[in-house]
């Protein structure tokens, strides 16, 4: 089991779980963040900090797209391992449905 970052981050990109992970396996998007499946650990300290109830672990049924996201675009984007703020719009974004159709992006973000 890993955790993966899921569609309601997109937008959102709320950084307290990168602040709490400790192995830095999160990796920042232009507009989402993503987890390095193999290197989580599967701690789990993640998922309760992240406001927009965007982390979940993989074994929950229907989560397969995104698991293959995290997986492709860890490796292709920068480690971010500092919180910084949420982008303008975050709270309008949260539970805002098919965002990944709309506003997914694949290019990198600033990283640390």
């Amino acid at each position: 089991m890993t955790y993966i970052v899921t569609e309601n981050c997109i937008k959102c990109k709320y950084m307290d779980c990168v602040e709490v992970c400790p192995v830095d396996c999160f990796y920042e998007g232009e507009n989402m963040l993503v987890i390095h499946p193999d290197e989580c650990i599967d701690c789990g300290v993640c998922e309760p900090e992240c406001p927009a109830d965007a982390i979940k672990p993989d074994t929950e049924p229907g989560l397969e797209k995104w698991l293959q996201i995290n997986t492709e675009f860890a490796p292709k984007w920068p480690n971010i391992t500092i919180k910084r703020d949420a982008p303008d719009g975050a709270k309008e974004f949260d539970g805002k449905a098919g965002k990944f159709d709309a506003f997914f992006s694949g290019n990198p973000g600033e990283g640390d």
